[in-house]
């Protein structure tokens, strides 16, 4: 089976295909040729997370080979801040600009925005002892209705994984904010933890497993 996963985030790409049985071949969107940027403009992470694999699943039904495309969405849901940042997780320094640091050598636009993010989350909570929070990816699967070929199935999957924020950055593992998210059950972070575990217990990993699940059952 060819997936496209609607990423080019190499972070993302190399979790996925660790989950991934080793008879799916999942595809990124250089893979395919798709470079076009796609406007997250949904209000929920289920809708962003079909508007991305809408999006790419227009692009491959122009020829391409492979029997689907899904798509992530993953928020940050902090307690005490009714949820935010949610849906604007990856986004969400950009509602304060004079929040900003220097991109140094070897610093991407995406490490900064996150670090950026990460501070935002530490100031925010400050001073306060509920620091509970959960991080939430949904999957969105589209693929050819096997009866009707010319009509798509869309299937949503999603996982979560409850914890805390630090009080401060600790590892440097993993991406977004994993430097300062410690899951439940564990004392460290997601930044300390090694790939391996961090692959078997997060949102992502969880949503995968019940994609997998789906996958199983076509």
């Amino acid at each position: 089976m060819r997936l496209v996963f609607a990423s080019n985030n190499a972070h993302k790409l190399s979790e996925v295909r660790a989950i991934m049985p080793a008879d799916v071949t999942v595809l990124s969107l250089r893979d395919i040729g798709f470079e076009a940027e796609i406007d997250e403009t949904g209000s929920t992470l289920e809708e962003n997370s079909l508007i991305k694999a809408q999006t790419v699943w227009d692009f491959i039904n122009d020829g391409l080979e492979v029997d689907g495309v899904f798509a992530d969405d993953t928020g940050l849901e902090i307690d005490v801040l009714g949820g935010e940042p949610g849906v604007y997780t990856a986004r969400w320094y950009t509602h304060e600009p004079t929040l900003t640091l220097p991109m140094g050598k070897g610093v991407t636009e995406e490490m900064m925005n996150f670090q950026c993010n990460r501070a935002k989350a530490l100031r925010e909570l400050e001073g306060k002892e509920d620091r509970g929070c959960q991080f939430r990816t949904v999957i969105t699967l589209i693929k050819s209705n096997p009866t009707l070929p010319k009509e798509k199935e869309i299937i949503q999957v999603e996982g979560v994984v409850r914890g805390h924020i630090t009080t401060e950055e600790h590892g440097t593992g993993g991406f977004g904010y994993d430097p300062i998210f410690i899951p439940e059950g564990y004392d460290k972070t997601f930044g300390e933890l090694p790939a391996e575990i961090k692959n078997h217990i997060s949102h992502r990993a969880r949503a995968l497993e019940e994609l997998v699940k789906v996958l199983q059952n076509l």
